[in-house]
């Protein structure tokens, strides 16, 4: 065994080995981008180099929930203790806009040359493989991530909230230090109606069994609610669209249709408005007379 010539025999077996073994798999960090797309079956995060987002400034009628989300974000990216955030309510009312703006704004706050805090996006079927995820982002320290899921709510049969509460707040390993959450979801405490009467209908305690239910919610430490706009928020967004993209219609004109295309979706929402802007960008409609409009009712 001590023979010089069966030494460096094992040593080029060895070395030979070394050049066949595949190399290890990649964690996606190594490019650098602002957001990323986590690949739940392939335990890797897909980098994403243009997040489809709009301008902070053109969010109407958010102020009080877009001021509460960049403090803490401002906090979380300075190395502060932050909160997990909850944002929930009405469909089309800009939660997830929201998210993605602020996030924005911050990396445009940041110094030259410092890395980017990294939006993440994930899956909401895809929860439960959170703790191979944080996994990942704990080792890629200082640098500091949002993960992001959209319209996160759970159904009957369903148990990844449990394993989601664990990593929120519950887990002995607790959320990593670089890593904090946003979600939106259009309930409140991201279960279904159905299910919470369920298990109180069930429950040898009633109460406790909706204590347990909006629990998950309660590891939010940040909630913010979105609520249906009335009419003239959301003309006030179309507005606000058009003189931003600079389009040239008539205020009375843009008004009537803003008002019809409404009234056709049946939603006064930052989506709606948002749709229709997009449809007077592909086809310019000619401004026609000025004709009486009913106007929409407000909220009931």
């Amino acid at each position: 065994m001590n023979d010089p010539t069966n030494r460096d025999l094992l040593l080029r077996i060895a070395e030979a080995f070394e050049r066949l073994a595949p190399p290890p798999p990649s964690s996606g960090l190594e490019e650098i981008a602002e957001g990323y797309l986590w690949i739940a079956q392939a335990k890797r995060l897909k980098a994403v180099h243009r997040i489809a987002r709009i301008d902070l400034d053109l969010l109407q009628r958010v102020d009080m929930q877009r001021d509460a989300l960049l403090a803490n974000t401002r906090g979380f990216a300075a190395g502060r203790e932050a909160n997990n955030a909850l944002l929930w309510g009405a469909r089309g009312t800009g939660k997830s806009s929201l998210v993605k703006s602020v996030h924005a704004q911050v990396n445009q706050e940041r110094k030259t040359g410092a890395a980017p805090v990294a939006l993440v996006e994930v899956q909401r079927e895809d929860i439960g493989s959170l703790p191979d995820l944080l996994e990942l982002l704990e080792a890629a320290e200082p640098r500091r991530f949002i993960l992001f899921c959209d319209d996160l709510s759970f159904d009957a049969g369903e148990a990844a909230y449990k394993s989601l509460k664990a990593v929120l707040d519950g887990g002995i390993a607790g959320r990593p230090d670089n890593v904090v959450f946003y979600a939106t979801s259009n309930r409140r405490h991201l279960l279904a109606r159905d299910m919470i009467d369920n298990e109180r209908a069930t429950a040898i305690n009633p109460g406790e069994a909706i204590e347990e239910k909006v629990s998950l919610s309660d590891r939010f430490g940040l909630w913010l609610g979105f609520h249906a706009v009335d009419q003239d928020g959301y003309l006030d967004m179309v507005r606000g669209y058009v003189a931003h993209l600079g389009i040239a219609i008539e205020a009375a004109d843009l008004e009537r249709q803003a008002l019809e295309w409404a009234m056709q979706r049946g939603s006064r929402s930052g989506r709606t408005a948002w749709q229709f802007i997009q449809s007077l960008m592909a086809a310019p409609v000619e401004p026609r007379p000025t004709a009486s409009v009913t106007r929409l009712a407000g909220p009931r």
